[in-house]
């Protein structure tokens, strides 16, 4: 029993001890290739950023993750792999989030205008360091409130723009995906759901409970394939799957993610639910590509498509997924990578 006993807790050491890492390009096949992980000096923290290419000449393209606070960077790794052999790419760990975790320091330091900060404080790091005039920037969900805001102040940095699941009006937003939540609940027969959204009512979300409230909407919403097409369980079987098996993230890593996730919402979402893009953002002066699948309701693309149209920009394009929701460069990760190779790619010079 005591042998039984040591080898548990050895094993579960190591499984802490084990620091993280990624998988090493072929130097003699890519002699100027990079791949790093690792931690740099964003304002007053440090986070953590991955780095990938066959050739650190390519064009830097930083993906910018939603949640806020669900981090991408173990997922993404896998799902752009083929966008090495032409971008530098560059997947980033929000404070609070994955193994930036340590970063986020006190809820009064989390808000959307230090993260716009933290944004451009890295953007243009990252352009120095691999000598560029601009970088391509992307943001997801989340990631593409904060994406979008940093677009419009610095057009000087970026090259162009690519909103997924692009956010805009939230509380319109809210209250469109509580609807179609709800609707599709009465539609399956679904009365469980039915009984807790009516419940709970529609949004917004105030008070002690809002985040209870707000929970139990988006896992409702995900039981009918509202988050991630034709899924009864919303993105998380995907997201869990490749964070088991990361080789970036140790345990601890692991852990905070999902620490990560939920005080990131508790700190941000209030601000966040005021956001209107419409208001706030009406004009960016660099080319805005949109990537919205037909399905998405956790933020309804319908409402995104409608701030494109209402969105200024010299040139702006939208790309319709129509087998995916909310994660259109997971759930058609090859129509994406396609995408962003043979039509933004050959654009980047102009």
């Amino acid at each position: 029993m005591a042998l039984l006993m040591f080898v548990v807790v050895a094993g579960l050491a190591a499984l802490f001890l084990i620091p993280g890492s990624t998988p090493r390009m072929d130097i003699r096949q890519y002699p100027n290739s990079l791949a790093v992980l690792e931690q740099v000096p964003v304002n007053d923290t440090r986070q953590w950023i991955l780095i990938r290419s066959e050739s650190a000449t390519n064009p830097v393209v930083l993906f910018v993750h939603g949640g806020p606070g669900t981090s991408w960077l173990t997922l993404m790794r896998k799902n752009t792999q083929p966008l090495e052999k032409y971008f530098t790419v560059v997947n980033w760990d929000q404070r609070r989030a994955g193994k930036s975790f340590a970063a986020g320091g006190v809820d009064a330091a989390m808000t959307m205008g230090v993260f716009v900060d933290d944004l451009i404080a890295l953007s243009s790091d990252l352009a120095r360091r691999f000598h560029k005039n601009k970088i391509l920037l992307v943001g997801h969900s989340w990631g593409s409130v904060i994406g979008v805001i940093a677009a419009s102040r610095r057009p000087d940095l970026f090259s162009a723009y690519i909103g997924i699941g692009q956010m805009s009006r939230m509380a319109e937003s809210e209250l469109i995906s509580y609807k179609w939540t709800l609707e599709q609940a009465e539609r399956a027969k679904d009365q469980s759901s039915v009984k807790k959204l009516t419940d709970i009512g529609p949004p917004p979300y105030t008070g002690n409970n809002w985040r209870s409230k707000f929970l139990t909407e988006r896992r409702i919403l995900g039981k009918h394939g509202g988050e991630y097409y034709r899924s009864k369980s919303g993105a998380f079987g995907v997201v869990l799957r490749n964070l088991v098996f990361s080789r970036e993230y140790t345990m601890l890593d692991r852990i905070n993610f999902f620490r990560g996730v939920l005080q990131s919402v508790r700190a941000l979402y209030p601000e966040l639910s005021r956001i209107d893009l419409f208001v706030q953002v009406p004009e960016v002066k660099i080319p805005v590509y949109f990537c919205l699948g037909r399905h998405d309701y956790e933020v309804p693309s319908v409402l995104s498509a409608k701030y494109f149209e209402a969105l200024k920009a010299p040139r702006k394009q939208l790309v319709w997924f129509e087998r995916s929701a909310h994660l259109p460069n997971t759930e058609e990760k090859d129509k994406f990578n396609e995408f962003m190779i043979t039509t933004v790619l050959p654009r980047l010079s102009e």
